[in-house]
């Protein structure tokens, strides 16, 4: 005679079963990672994660935090891990908020989190910075990760040696497109006194002088800056190989285009200015880019270059 099923052993599988398929389709949308905190929210209980320890199942990370399956995380995974390590209310910060933004490629070696003040929590193998200034407005997230904006993300940089990381970011932030200056602004105002405001003030303030200046302005400003060192008179808005250039040496065939940040700052303008380079140089010229902020801050350093330049014809002209 055929026996019964067991009906409360079928009920427990099931409910494994359906546990399982939880874990994983929340380490899913997580990179691959899991919180302790959330394993007990699926209905796991102590014996039932040491159980998935010891199995493999659950490898772990940070303390609390456990990869699913196996511990070959992304970039992104080992972000999240990071931020779940730290609890609620911690966010991807400083280096590594930068690199998940797309601000810089020096991420350093570790994990980098700011958690609310008072509750600093030292973390093996992360950076857990402690802030008592956090508010909403610097809260986002990106790729499904807690993350500083990148006004807050600029501001923490600021505050770390080398300074220089956030102008590079912030140079990459606004070719990006990400950069609000209005919440910068917000940022800065109520962030008086604290170190590293001065610096993301004066890259701000630099930044809107550089959208103010007129194309004119920018041109009458590079010309001044040649006649000033001697240099020959360029052409100035002419046509060359079905583009008008911003000035051109046509004997030497060197062009030399300037790059005001109120005409070429969002992407189109990027990718439109390299296809235009790509032309130009198919055309014969070399195809030198000047900058609002290379003009004011080294003058020189741009005169040395076009001196260069036109000291070495290009070589389909020597030919």
């Amino acid at each position: 005679m055929r026996a019964e099923p067991d009906v409360n052993r079928v009920f427990r599988g099931q409910r494994r079963v359906r546990g399982e398929r939880a874990i994983a389709a929340t380490a899913s949308s997580q990179y691959g990672v899991i919180a302790r905190r959330q394993l007990v929210e699926l209905g796991l209980g102590v014996d039932a994660i040491q159980h998935r320890l010891s199995k493999g199942t659950l490898i772990p990370i940070h303390r609390g935090v456990y990869a699913v399956g196996h511990s070959a995380l992304t970039a992104h995974g080992r972000w999240l891990a990071a931020v779940l390590a730290c609890g609620p209310g911690a966010l991807l910060s400083h280096r590594s908020a930068a690199a998940l933004w797309g601000l810089h490629t020096i991420a350093g070696a570790v994990a980098e989190v700011t958690v609310p003040a008072p509750r600093r929590r030292s973390r093996r193998g992360l950076l857990v910075h402690e802030a008592d200034d956090l508010r909403v407005d610097d809260r986002t997230r990106r790729d499904g990760i807690p993350v500083t904006t990148v006004a807050r993300t600029l501001l923490d940089l600021a505050r770390m040696p080398p300074a220089c990381d956030v102008e590079r970011a912030f140079e990459e932030a606004q070719r990006l497109g990400l950069m609000n200056a209005r919440a910068a602004g917000c940022l800065l105002e109520r962030s008086r006194g604290r170190r590293g405001v001065r610096l993301l003030a004066a890259l701000l303030a630099e930044d809107r002088a550089a959208v103010a200046v007129t194309r004119s302005a920018l041109e009458a400003r590079f010309l001044a800056v040649c006649r000033g060192a001697g240099l020959p008179r360029p052409l100035v808005n002419v046509r060359i190989a079905g583009f008008e250039v911003d000035a051109v040496w046509p004997a030497e065939r060197l062009v030399v285009e300037l790059d005001g940040y109120a005409f070429h700052r969002t992407r189109m303008a990027f990718e439109r200015d390299r296809a235009r380079d790509a032309a130009l140089q198919l055309a014969g010229y070399r195809v030198v880019r000047v900058t609002y902020r290379m003009l004011e801050g080294e003058p020189a350093a741009v005169v040395r270059t076009v001196r260069s330049l036109l000291a070495s014809p290009s070589h389909r002209q020597s030919s």
